[in-house]
């Protein structure tokens, strides 16, 4: 039995978890790069004045995050998607900053006796505050616990240009469109999730491999139609990833574009980002700026061409070796 780890950020779910979550986020170095005595009374500080408004955005998504039934769902349409291969598969949700946490999913691999994993990050793109970051707390978690020699770990780091990932993404684009006055008018609005611009000076991929997506993607569509390519979720003061999704919409209203498609290309699944950043603040901020079509492709979540691209990648990483134990 192949043991599959999914790395993701993880999400409240429920209000009352929306403070500590915010605490775990930010005491993350990867998130704020100071040492911990400076870094977690300031993880507090957000937590406790952030913590009000943020409760107000789950409370209008439903009263907490679907990220962890939804990743959990992908596991299992995963495990069926591997097994129709013939490779039999137990999937593992492991989340950074909620439950189940990357030591509980290591826990209970062990407990599985699994002896072989692939650790597959839910983030298509490369980034030290993602990828990276989960990475390293795998690292952590097993060495304290002895080095958990028992598992041999095959990792995929980054999957921004996986033709099974650029076709779902496509799909989900043209299953929009007609749903447009004017189809062949829309403008197509990338965003991904915003990071430091620090990260990018220091080497981080991530800003390249967004990019690229973006282009793939273009020409998986034939590049018949304008796009844009924007950040968004941005924290605290210092300079992000630049343009913010607000202001693009902005600029698009400027510019008189009256149809607008959002492109969620960061994310996989529906949660905070998605299900208020888009579907509500920045619809209520395109309306303001005079765009009257504004729409949002669906999560990837249980595509099938998405979960056959994942159950790809994971054969691939394998190299076709595979013991049932």
């Amino acid at each position: 039995m192949i043991g599959v780890l999914l790395f993701n950020l993880g999400g409240p779910e429920r209000l009352e978890d929306v403070r500590p979550f915010l605490y775990n986020l930010f005491s993350d170095r990867e998130i704020i790069d100071l040492p911990a005595i400076l870094r977690l009374p300031i993880a507090a500080l957000i937590a406790l004045t952030r913590g009000p408004k943020s409760r107000g955005y789950y409370a209008k998504i439903g009263g907490g995050s679907p990220l962890r039934r939804d990743t959990e769902a992908q596991g299992r349409a995963l495990e069926a998607a591997l097994a129709a291969r013939g490779i039999p598969a137990r999937s593992y949700v492991g989340m950074r900053a909620w439950n189940p946490f990357i030591g509980e999913a290591v826990d209970a691999m062990r407990r599985d006796g699994i002896r072989e994993a692939v650790v597959l990050p839910l983030y298509p793109h490369f980034s030290v505050s993602t990828t990276g970051s989960s990475t390293k707390e795998l690292y952590r978690v097993v060495t304290k616990r002895g080095g958990v020699r028992d598992i041999r770990r095959r990792y995929i780091t980054r999957w921004f240009d996986d033709p099974g990932f650029i076709d779902a993404v496509a799909r989900r684009i043209e299953a929009q469109l007609p749903k447009f006055p004017d189809p062949g008018r829309v403008h197509l609005l990338f965003t991904a999730h915003s990071i430091p611009m620090s990260y990018i000076e220091r080497g981080d991929p991530y800003l390249r491999h967004t990019h690229a997506t973006v282009e793939l993607v273009l020409e998986r569509l034939g590049r018949r139609l304008p796009h844009s390519l924007a950040y968004q979720s941005k924290v605290g003061p210092v300079k992000w990833l630049e343009p913010s999704t607000e202001s693009e919409i902005r600029s698009l209203g400027e510019r008189g574009v009256s149809q607008v498609l959002a492109i969620p290309i960061s994310f996989v699944s529906d949660h905070i980002e998605t299900l208020y950043e888009i579907d509500i603040l920045y619809r209520q901020l395109a309306d303001d700026a005079g765009i009257a079509h504004f729409l949002r492709t669906e999560a990837l979540g249980l595509d099938p061409g998405f979960i056959e691209s994942l159950a790809s990648m994971v054969e691939r990483r394998l190299g076709h070796r595979v013991t049932d134990r």
